[in-house]
């Protein structure tokens, strides 16, 4: 029965971890196309409002889930369940309602501390994504806390292919005359609420099935009445605080809305050069997002073995997987990073069409090492119990971003917002790093490890740009075609020399490599 159990959580992880890198990749990728069709100006309304979406969808996606899972599992029956959970969706209803509300009717005055009335009508469209949140927030904890994960990652899939082809529609429409960069924004955020709804609809489905497979029973009237305060408690402590750290990254870019633009304008700009500074500036998100999905891919297949030691009180072994996950974290967001940072010109020209703010990009993607990181210490401390910890640093650092944000940009243009956003991010890191148990805290700076990944980094980020510039110097051809084949030879020699000496070096273990999606083959070359 246990070792059932156990593989039937470890499947699970497997299709929830393959479903939410296909939603990652596809959330970073669309925004390419998007861009090259409504141009930065048409990227900057978009991004205006993204982060409104994208804190409805970490609540829907990452933390509300999580919480509904952790309560369904512990409660032992299914008449328990049905009746904890309808609670949670009341709950979570009313919460919704209010900031659909506020959303909508505060559309004015939220464009207008974003420094552009115009913004209103896309705020209004996206303001009913809210409205769904609570009903896929439920149903796929529900799933996940009874170890089915197929739901979820279906329904998240699904979600994201109807939200890009409606944004990629959307952009189209633009490109080709047919409505104005507002028009197409509204649209383009209309497609969150459409996506959520085919999400709830999918769902639903497997509901629908589960229900039919069980004996239904109405729950007890007391069972529920008894519930709401001790749930509301427990939604605001662990729910919306999961839910606000899963959000860190969204939260930055939220103040970016409020603040980057007006900075701008404080700075001397024109409204229409500051709409087209900002949407350079923003072509670090999807950056930073690819990079994400690299820099914590590899370890994320770690995360549900180190909840399953602490849950067993195996500390030795604990350790030696919270070790590891940090070790293999640092080792691919550092090679993400400086990887991103040697070829942002290539990359930036490739995807964007021009080389415009290589300079503020490179700072910007930064932040993939430092927030990987950030994700590594956050699980750890999660799976202790310390989540006042992971509050108290994501406070810190975005008072560190409000508090800096505008005058940095005033001063040093977008460079200054990049450079915020990195310092509130290592103020993040910097408070979970205290807090981490003792033996973990010395796990980056083991001496070896830290000289070996640092010759391995130097290794790689010189092979790149030597290959760069000497390819450069033998065809002398610009454009976007030679910047994607410039792109793509960085890539392939990097991701050669830096495995080799990561080999080489002994970098990571034998163990770590075993850990990882393809390490086992990996390992046997190596040993040839």
């Amino acid at each position: 029965m246990q070792n059932e159990r156990m593989k039937k959580m470890v499947n699970g992880a497997i299709v929830l971890s393959a479903a939410s890198f296909v939603t990652k990749l596809l959330s970073a990728l669309y925004k390419v196309p998007f861009q090259n069709l409504t141009g930065d100006e048409g990227f900057y309304v978009y991004q205006q409002v993204y982060p409104l979406y994208g804190i409805a969808a970490a609540l829907a996606l990452n933390g509300l889930p999580v919480f509904v899972s952790k309560l369904t599992a512990e409660l032992p029956s299914y008449e328990e369940q049905k009746a904890a959970l309808k609670t949670v969706l009341q709950l979570l209803s009313v919460v919704a309602v209010g900031a659909w509300a506020a959303c909508w009717f505060g559309a004015p005055a939220i464009a207008g501390w974003m420094g552009d009335n115009a913004l209103a009508p896309l705020i209004r469209s996206v303001s009913f994504t809210f409205l769904v949140v609570p009903f896929l927030a439920v149903m796929r904890g529900y799933f996940q806390g009874r170890l089915d994960m197929m739901p979820t990652g279906i329904s998240q899939v699904g979600e994201q292919v109807v939200r890009v082809g409606i944004i990629l529609f959307a952009a189209f429409w633009f490109a080709q005359g047919g409505a104005s960069v507002y028009q197409m924004g509204t649209l383009a955020m209309s497609a969150s609420w459409i996506a959520g709804v085919t999400g709830v609809l999918v769902l639903s489905v497997y509901a629908r099935k589960d229900a039919a497979a069980k004996k239904q029973l109405l729950p007890a009237a007391s069972i529920e009445k008894a519930s709401y305060r001790t749930l509301a408690f427990r939604l605001v402590t662990e729910g919306l605080a999961i839910s606000a750290f899963s959000s860190l990254l969204i939260l930055l870019q939220l103040i970016d809305s409020f603040t980057v633009y007006n900075g701008l304008l404080d700075r001397g700009l024109s409204a229409a050069s500051a709409m087209v500074e900002k949407g350079v500036y923003d072509r670090g998100q999807p950056l930073v997002q690819l990079g994400m999905v690299i820099g914590t891919g590899f370890a994320s297949s770690l995360l549900p073995l180190l909840s399953q030691q602490r849950t067993e009180k195996r500390t030795v072994g604990f350790h030696r997987t919270a070790s590891s996950v940090l070790r293999i974290t640092t080792v691919f967001a550092s090679a993400a990073t400086v990887g991103l940072i040697v070829l942002m010109p290539q990359f930036n020209q490739t995807l964007f069409s021009d080389a415009a703010g290589t300079a503020v990009l490179r700072v910007y993607v930064a932040g993939i090492f430092v927030a990987s990181l950030i994700g590594a210490y956050n699980a750890i401390l999660q799976s202790v119990n310390r989540q006042k910890t992971a509050l108290a640093g994501l406070a810190a650092g975005l008072i560190v971003k409000v508090v800096l944000n505008r005058a940095a940009v005033a001063y040093f243009g977008t460079i200054g917002a990049s450079l915020t956003t990195v310092a509130a991010l290592l103020v993040v890191l910097v408070v979970l790093w205290v807090r981490v148990p003792g033996r973990l805290k010395q796990v980056l700076f083991d001496g070896p490890f830290a000289v070996k990944l640092m010759l391995s980094l130097l290794g790689m980020g010189t092979a790149v740009s030597t290959v760069v510039w000497l390819a450069g110097r033998v065809f002398p051809f610009e454009g976007r075609g030679a910047a994607l084949l410039l792109a793509l030879a960085g890539v392939a020699v990097g991701a050669c020399v830096f495995l080799f000496l990561l080999l080489g070096t002994r970098v990571l273990t034998i163990r770590e490599w075993l850990s990882l999606p393809f390490g086992r083959k990996i390992v046997k070359r190596s040993l040839k």
